[in-house]
């Protein structure tokens, strides 16, 4: 993996302005760069030497279901590539640790008890979990835990006009390859059978179209809800993309 050796927290923690819009950065084109194969063994997470990682991956262990775990996980190393392979001049500034922290929460507020605790959109809350999570309790630097907080409450803002941050926008791109298989070339065929025989499905497009399905019974201003009632939940659990992994 990429060491980090910038200093300055923009580039640390992804907090450039890029377009949200991934076609205008994309240009009409499957890819910038033609995906390599990587496999999940030369991708180490950052756990093992970062302390605040390591906790945060327990914490998610313990808080999410199984299949959203490992969903995490996916969007962790479909991301890391995403950067290393589409925006190498970024990969060697950007924080390994805050892309793993913002994989292994960005689904945070879908967790059962999280949901039903408040009427906020699963997004701000997970964001705001995250926020208190990091900086609070676990002593992350305001930069961090804020790009983290930001780029978890902006994971659904798909849109077309303005700007998002390289982070929000790098895990824009990894879920919605997870969960929609959109930009379905973007990852090498090897990377991709890699990554799910590490991290299964276990039927996560079903899993994840009832979940959106039901935040949109409880709450029906949801965030979600802008992406399309149906269309939305009908393609994450329509995703053909990735049929036989589920």
């Amino acid at each position: 993996m990429c060491p980090t050796t910038s200093t300055d927290p923009v580039a640390e923690h992804g907090w450039t302005a890029v377009p949200v819009n991934a076609d205008a950065i994309f240009e009409g084109k499957p890819y910038i760069h033609k995906p390599q194969p990587v496999l999940v063994k030369d991708l180490p997470f950052p756990s093992d030497s970062d302390p605040i990682v390591k906790q945060v991956q327990d914490y998610a262990k313990e808080n999410l279901p199984g299949p959203t775990y490992n969903h995490s996980m996916r969007v962790f190393y479909w991301s890391t590539v995403i950067l290393r392979q589409q925006f190498p001049s970024h990969a060697p500034s950007l924080s390994p640790s805050t892309l793993a922290l913002t994989a292994l929460l960005h689904d945070i507020g879908t967790a059962p008890e999280n949901m039903n605790a408040t009427r906020l959109s699963f997004e701000f809350q997970g964001g705001f979990i995250a926020l208190n999570l990091l900086q609070q309790t676990l002593g992350a630097s305001q930069a961090q835990a804020e790009a983290v907080a930001e780029a978890i409450i902006r994971h659904q803002d798909l849109g077309t006009e303005g700007t998002i941050t390289l982070l929000g926008q790098i895990i824009q791109l990894a879920t919605v390859y997870d969960n929609m298989s959109l930009r379905p070339y973007l990852i090498h065929e090897t990377t991709k059978v890699d990554v799910i025989k590490a991290f299964p499905r276990n039927g996560w497009s079903g899993c994840f179209s009832r979940t959106i399905r039901e935040e949109n019974r409880l709450k029906p201003w949801a965030h979600t809800t802008h992406l399309g009632s149906e269309v939305f939940p009908n393609g994450v659990g329509e995703n053909a993309f990735m049929a036989e992994y589920d």
